[in-house]
């Protein structure tokens, strides 16, 4: 049996996960990954993974995360016994944004965090989501909570990140692709050219919603996931 391995974003942890491990199949197992908090590569955290879990892996990365389970599927693809990649992308950063991050990091090394997450924090949300107060609270406790050190090596990580586009199509795993409809951070077309480079890719687009998919909708989240996990993998859906 495949162990489920939950991947979190940039500077988040174990609460973005907090609507789905309970709903998850327990035969799996599901547990959250700190690997993104203890290295500063995404090849880096990929590796981690591995080795931290023994066995088959299924690999559910949201955001950052999904670029370490792309990574990890490069490093080791015997060993991913399936991907659900959640509001993500396959490309290297783009010149603009490391600019921006290279440009956020400064604030970030002067101790300024706020000034650079409370005006930008509405840009992960769908602008209905962006209005739930406590929502967008919960979310701002967890990216500050971080630190300015995991928000320095994260984004660093982000910035070096490798194409993944140059293997993606060699996975011959199942692999699930889920979008909000409004991801402003990881915008929809980056999971339309995944989806192209896997054919054998189940796609979900989820409506009225922007980067934060598994705190802004959490039960189509789930009932996504688990659906294909007990597609892919029945004997555990019981």
């Amino acid at each position: 049996m495949p162990n489920l391995i939950l991947l979190p974003g940039l500077a988040c942890d174990e609460r973005i996960w907090e609507a789905q491990l309970p709903a998850l199949p327990s035969a799996f197992g599901a547990r959250v990954s700190d690997a993104q908090r203890h290295n500063d590569t995404i090849e880096g955290m990929a590796a981690a993974v591995l080795r931290d879990n023994d066995g088959p892996l299924v690999l559910c990365g949201a955001s950052m995360g999904g670029m370490v389970a792309m990574e990890a599927a490069r490093q080791a693809p015997g060993r991913i016994a399936g991907l659900a990649l959640l509001g993500t992308s396959a490309r290297p950063e783009t010149p603009e944004m490391f600019t921006l991050r290279e440009g956020a990091i400064e604030y970030f090394e002067r101790g300024e965090l706020r000034d650079v997450i409370e005006p930008n924090v509405y840009f992960a949300f769908h602008p209905a989501q962006a209005a739930d107060e406590v929502l967008v609270q919960r979310y701002l406790d967890i990216v500050l909570g971080a630190g300015a050190a995991q928000l320095i090596s994260q984004n660093r990580a982000v910035m070096r990140r490798p194409d993944a586009r140059l293997h993606l199509a060699s996975v011959r795993a199942p692999v699930l692709l889920v979008c909000g409809n409004e991801d402003r951070l990881a915008p929809p077309e980056c999971t339309t050219e995944m989806a192209a480079m896997l054919p054998q890719a189940q796609v979900v687009w989820v409506p009225d919603c922007g980067h934060m998919l598994t705190m802004e909708k959490p039960d189509l989240v789930n009932a996504a996931l688990n659906g294909w996990l007990a597609k892919h993998f029945p004997a555990t859906a019981a």
